[in-house]
C-alpha cells in the first residue's frame, strides 16, 4: 500500500481539497465511484486480478484490512489526515465505516469488469500462493 497526501485550504467558510488527476493519483484513473456505508458494516470484502484502487475518504473515517501476497495490516482512512491509500491488484480489502455518514471515493484504473473479482478468499490464497 502506498500513501499520498493532498493539499488542504481553509477558510471560516470550509475546506478545500483539490485533485489532479496528473499529479496526485499514483494510477491512470478510468473509473471513480463513492461508497457510503453504514456504521460498522463490512464492504468490499474480496480482491481484483488486474485492477489498482486509490482510496481517499470524503468523510468520516474508514478502517480498511488489506492481504497481499507479502504483506498483511489495516490502516484507518481518515478524512481530517487528507491522505490516499493505494490497493494493488491481488490484494484483498475489507472496508468498514468507522463513523456514521462515512464516505470512501475510489478511483480505480480499469473500467469495471466482473471477471476481474476474486469473490472468495480461497481463491484469492491460491492466485498469491502460486509461483510466477
Amino acid at each position: 500500500m502506498n500513501k499520498t497526501k493532498f493539499k488542504v485550504f481553509k477558510k471560516k467558510s470550509g475546506t478545500l481539497v483539490p485533485f489532479s488527476l496528473k499529479k496526485n493519483f499514483p494510477i491512470k484513473v478510468k473509473r471513480i465511484f463513492i461508497i457510503n456505508g453504514k456504521k460498522n458494516f463490512i464492504r468490499g470484502d474480496h480482491a481484483h486480478k488486474k485492477c489498482s484502487q486509490f482510496l481517499f475518504p470524503v468523510l468520516g473515517k474508514i478502517k480498511v484490512e488489506y492481504v497481499s501476497k507479502n504483506k498483511k495490516g489495516s490502516i484507518v482512512l481518515n478524512f481530517n489526515k487528507r491522505e490516499g491509500y493505494l490497493l494493488k491488484p491481488k490484494t484483498w480489502c475489507k472496508i468498514k465505516f468507522l463513523t456514521k455518514n462515512a464516505i470512501l471515493l475510489v478511483a480505480c484504473d480499469k473500467e469495471y469488469e466482473f471477471n476481474d473479482y476474486i469473490e472468495s478468499y480461497q481463491e484469492f490464497l491460491k492466485i498469491i500462493k502460486k509461483k510466477k
